[in-house]
């Protein structure tokens, strides 16, 4: 990622006069939105820090996610859970500013690079499983200060090497397909297990939940304004949801669910990989509502698919059982 991707992602409007200042008003600006048209900014119209409502919205959208995903690995098991946690939600509420705020033609380009961040968010959660796996017998709170710092090195050092390639369509078609590949092979020998004894629910526990998602989102959130704009644009595809889940669920549980939980992230990766790969090639000429309209439809074909077990992958498997039998 470059200067002109850390001010993608972490821009701001100034209160200014112009297309979506004061004159033209978000009245004028919206139907030419819809409409697909791109709207320049110059450079003074950008800042290092993301819109508040953006924000705002990412937050809550994330707290609700945490809450609801720990409740489907607790209810219904932490391998549907981990699907789960690849639908696009916080990364599509960013695209979708991004293309109300700098154009769909902006936003188009920036889904590129949230598809190469997801080798990124592979790596933070293979890391955590290696050391959760070594460090484990110290103790389960040892186990996961040990097990996050090694996710966020893991995830830090996979970043920083993808800002150092020329990201291109190619390049994004073709890395994060190979990186599923990769992961899956690597947590092909994880078992899935599932939550026989779960811990008894009540608001207190529910509260908690949604205070320290909010903990975690927030500390997330100020750690990327903290180190600067240099280094900002690492933090972009930082698993804001995913990573509180799999702390409720290591805390409350043994090291077998949330090992199961990380087991099948990869799998729902895809749907993000798919909802941004849609976005890229619908939002300059659809527009941004249509666009997303399409890629959501998309990423929840393929999640019904996984979960119904028709997965192209599966079926051609099945069909080689057949042919052998």
């Amino acid at each position: 990622m470059n200067q002109w991707l850390r001010d993608l992602y972490s821009s701001r409007l100034r209160g200014k006069t112009g297309q979506f200042g004061q004159q033209s008003g978000f009245r004028d600006f919206f139907p030419r939105v819809l409409e697909g048209e791109e709207i320049g900014l110059d450079s003074e119209q950008k800042m290092y820090y993301e819109p508040w409502a953006m924000l705002l919205v990412k937050i809550l959208v994330s707290i609700f996610m945490v809450v609801t995903l720990s409740l489907i690995a607790e209810f219904v098991s932490p391998r549907v859970a981990g699907i789960l946690s690849g639908y696009p939600l916080g990364a599509a509420i960013t695209l979708f500013f991004i293309g109300v705020e700098m154009g769909p033609g902006f936003a188009s380009e920036s889904a590129l690079y949230t598809m190469n961040g997801l080798i990124g968010i592979q790596g933070f959660i293979y890391c955590y499983y290696l050391a959760s796996s070594r460090i484990h017998a110290r103790g389960k709170w040892c186990s996961m200060t040990v097990a996050s710092l090694a996710g966020m090195v893991g995830y830090l050092l996979i970043i920083f090497m993808l800002q150092r390639l020329k990201t291109t369509l190619v390049l994004s078609l073709m890395l994060p397909p190979v990186s599923f590949i990769l992961f899956r092979l690597l947590f092909r020998k994880i078992g899935n297990v599932g939550i026989q004894n779960r811990v008894r629910l009540n608001v207190i526990l529910l509260f908690g939940r949604a205070l320290f998602a909010a903990a975690v989102i927030l500390f997330i959130t100020w750690a990327a304004r903290l180190v600067g704009p240099a280094w900002a644009g690492l933090f972009s595809a930082f698993p804001i949801t995913l990573f509180p889940v799999m702390l409720i669920v290591h805390f409350s549980y043994r090291l077998e669910h949330v090992h199961t939980l990380i087991k099948n992230v990869p799998n729902g990766l895809v749907s993000l990989y798919l909802y941004a790969l849609i976005v890229h090639l619908t939002y300059g000429p659809f527009g941004i509502c249509l666009g997303t309209i399409t890629a959501y439809l998309t990423a929840t074909l393929y999640l019904i698919m996984t979960q119904m077990d028709l997965h192209p992958s599966r079926i051609y498997r099945r069909s080689r059982e057949k042919n052998r039998g």
